[in-house]
């Protein structure tokens, strides 16, 4: 038996699955394509999370979107991140070329185009249906790690909690939560105070410029009503196919705190939201997360931790998460760990850090009597990489260095109108993109301070109206008093003027005045 049937015969072997699968493409020898030595990825363990990995133009983004287009296939929903605007051409059939026939002719597959409904979102400005949640949905617990909090800070975002769930004032944006840290430290302190304990207004200046960061990075958008359903991210098409939800992230590459604050929420309502799966045989929705190092770079630790746990726990809700990055270290270890499909597009060798990762890269790999791995990994073509799969039953099947098969939709764009026909094609627009305000934390405080400002108004001014009837009551009491003492002395005979006027003292002057006469 010749190297190349050995070869073809231990894919084969490798690769062999009982149930469904998706095909990525033929395994190589050297430089040859083996036609019909195909690598598959049985859909029973699509929840068991990947990697994709590669260095810039290797061709990262064509593998995702051959992924994404066979789960749709498979009635699969997908949710891509698209962070470089590279993935609405799903909704185009491609339009053939000379090199993609060549391509399939080799690798065994033949090719067909073909387009795949898709749902254009956004967190953003940019146009689509908005995707949004609101602080209340977030949690005390989970902002507070967003937020990377102390411990004293983040006890304060509980209070801050417990004092509207017990007053019924919803938390639902941004200015809610920043008006409820104001009522706390201002006109609501001494209430908070007696009722829950002494809040530290240095803390709440903390809690606020983290806030205040998140809401500069566009969190003023995302962050209110109406909340985006985690099912709608699992619709099928009349014709059986998984929606392609594809988020449009382009105008937030510079802006990781908000990306990571997005991921995380969406992770967590998909979690506390889908029912327990089990061993389901496939996965009910698949997210591909690119230029992951985004989600991982700014993260705190316990915000890492709280990731990992998520990553660990969703794959039995029938989930599978799937990181697209440069290079395998931008994912933390603890979280490379846990998955299973690995497809490592090529890594450039310029310099003495490159060549400690690609030896790093090559680590994560099983070792092959086929391949160099760590000589190979700088050596692969575009639209070529090497493949680890997990088998049907959890095994890691054999290294492969892959022809990867090319995307049957548009490798490409869509227009400026091609997209907005997509966007008002959608079923989802109408339910999401009424922005809604309703009565909340902010106009409910508002309202409160408006209250006691006019309480203690009116205090004031019945504090002044009282002094002034006291005054007025206290003058009124005086001049009564001197009204009073006049009429006593008007009815008292002067003594002198009695003496003057009595009888004796006029017949004595009579007589005296009888005599001078005489």
């Amino acid at each position: 038996m010749s190297q190349k049937e050995a070869f073809f015969e231990y894919i084969n072997e490798g690769y062999k699955s009982k149930g469904d699968f998706i095909a990525l493409g033929a395994a190589m020898l050297g430089e040859e394509t083996v036609t019909n030595a195909i690598v598959k990825v049985p859909l029973k363990t699509l929840n068991r999370h990947g990697l994709i990995a590669g260095a810039t133009g290797t061709g990262k983004t064509k593998t995702l979107q051959v992924l994404a287009e066979n789960l749709s296939e498979k009635g699969i929903p997908v949710l891509l991140m698209d962070i470089k605007g590279d993935l609405s051409g799903l909704a185009k059939a491609s339009p053939g070329h000379p090199k993609i026939d060549e391509r399939h002719q080799k690798i065994g597959i033949p090719f067909e185009a073909k387009k795949f409904p898709i749902e254009v979102l956004s967190i953003s400005e940019q146009n689509g249906t908005k995707m949004r949640a609101t602080i209340s949905e977030f949690g005390p617990v989970l902002l507070s790690r967003i937020l990377d909090l102390t411990e004293t800070q983040s006890g304060i975002v509980a209070i801050i909690f417990k004092y509207c769930d017990d007053h019924k004032l919803p938390l639902l944006d941004i200015k809610d939560f920043k008006k409820v840290l104001q009522f706390v430290t201002q006109e609501g302190k001494e209430a908070i105070q007696a009722e829950y304990g002494r809040i530290s207004t240095s803390s709440t200046g903390a809690i606020l410029r983290k806030i205040i960061e998140i809401e500069q990075q566009g969190g003023d958008l995302f962050f209110g009503e109406k909340s985006f359903e985690v099912e709608d991210l699992t619709r099928i098409d009349d014709d059986g196919r998984g929606v392609i939800s594809v988020l449009r992230l382009t105008d937030i590459q510079d802006k990781p705190k908000l990306f990571s604050t997005f991921m995380l929420q969406l992770l967590a309502e998909v979690y506390e939201t889908f029912p327990e799966q089990g061993d389901s045989g496939r996965p009910e929705l698949v997210i591909f997360i690119d230029e992951a190092h985004l989600v991982f770079e700014e993260a705190s630790k316990a915000l890492l931790n709280q990731i990992e746990s998520i990553v660990k726990l969703i794959r039995s809700k029938g989930i599978g998460l799937y990181f697209v990055t440069q290079n395998p270290k931008d994912v933390p270890e603890d979280i490379l760990a846990q998955l299973g499909l690995k497809i490592q597009h090529a890594l450039r060798a310029f310099t003495a850090k490159d060549r400690k990762a690609i030896k790093l890269a090559a680590e994560n790999y099983p070792t092959s009597e086929y391949y160099d791995t760590k000589e190979v990994l700088t050596q692969l073509g575009i639209g070529e990489a090497f493949v680890s799969v997990l088998n049907e039953k959890g095994i890691p099947t054999p290294l492969a260095r892959t022809m990867l098969r090319a995307p049957m939709s548009r490798m490409d764009i869509l227009t400026d109108q091609e997209l907005n026909q997509v966007i008002n094609n959608s079923r989802l627009i109408h339910k999401y993109n009424n922005e809604l305000d309703r009565e909340s934390a902010y106009e409910l405080l508002n309202q409160k301070i408006k209250d006691i400002n006019e309480a203690e108004q009116k205090a004031i001014e019945d504090a002044e109206r009282q002094k002034e009837i006291e005054r007025l009551a206290k003058q009124k009491a005086r001049e009564e008093k001197y009204r009073r003492g006049s009429r006593r002395r008007s009815t008292r005979q002067d003594p002198l003027v009695k003496v003057l006027t009595s009888a004796t003292f006029i017949r004595a002057v009579f007589g005296i005045l009888k005599k001078v006469i005489k």
